[in-house]
């Protein structure tokens, strides 16, 4: 008896990665590829439509970010398991990610083998963890110990929310009614106002912060 279909979509906005990743599956007896989408609608409406047992979900999609799609993925189709497939490999990520629903979180670096490895895994209702996860992960800012995002504007706290959401200058500025050339001024203050050198640290900061927990919002200040 064949063995049973693991029903896969690919979320990637590169092409060509979701051209290799769709030959890569095509080779296992037990992986079906039922679809890809470039962008976070077309994962969600590929996600309703064909019903996939697993969505590999790059973190960094157009149209609102990774974890926008997670959310809309774990309300859409609750019986899909959704596997992070990115680019990072800190800790501060991989929290982002599974408290937004991934139930397994793969590096790009990773090889093919352990990408498959972790599609059977969590279409058995299993978590998993990339093993080229950074255990070290970014060291925790200075200024998240003292006074976490307390002293910042809702401005500012709504802005890097969204950032550490995965969402680009222009779609903050959207988000908000700002001007692209606002937006980025406003992070480039609060990266050097916070001490932060990377976009990890910034998604450490948010997380250590508990600004995830605040309600999206408009905010005017």
């Amino acid at each position: 008896m064949p063995p049973a279909q693991i029903r896969v979509l690919i979320a990637d906005d590169h092409a060509l990665l979701r051209t290799g990743l769709r030959r890569l599956l095509g080779e296992q007896p037990d992986l079906e590829v039922v679809g890809e989408a470039g962008d976070v609608a077309s994962t969600i409406t590929l996600a309703r439509s064909c019903t996939p047992d697993v969505v590999l979900l790059d973190l960094a999609m157009p149209g609102g970010g990774g974890l926008v799609a997670l959310r809309a993925l774990r309300d859409a189709c609750p019986e899909t398991r959704v596997l992070a497939v990115t680019m990072y490999d800190d800790r501060a990520h991989l929290q982002l990610a599974l408290a937004a629903g991934a139930s397994g979180y793969v590096t790009k670096a990773a090889p093919p083998a352990e990408l498959i490895t972790a599609i059977r895994a969590v279409s058995r209702g299993r978590m998993y963890l990339s093993e080229c996860l950074d255990d070290r992960g970014p060291a925790p800012p200075a200024a998240a110990d003292a006074g976490g995002g307390r002293e910042l504007t809702a401005r500012e706290r709504e802005i890097l929310r969204l950032v550490a959401q995965g969402h680009t200058s222009k779609e903050i500025a959207e988000i908000n009614g700002l001007s692209f050339k606002t937006v980025e001024g406003y992070r480039a203050r609060l990266m050097h106002r916070l001490g932060l050198n990377s976009r990890a640290e910034l998604v450490s900061y948010v997380v250590s912060a508990g600004l995830l927990d605040e309600p999206p919002g408009s905010p005017r200040d």
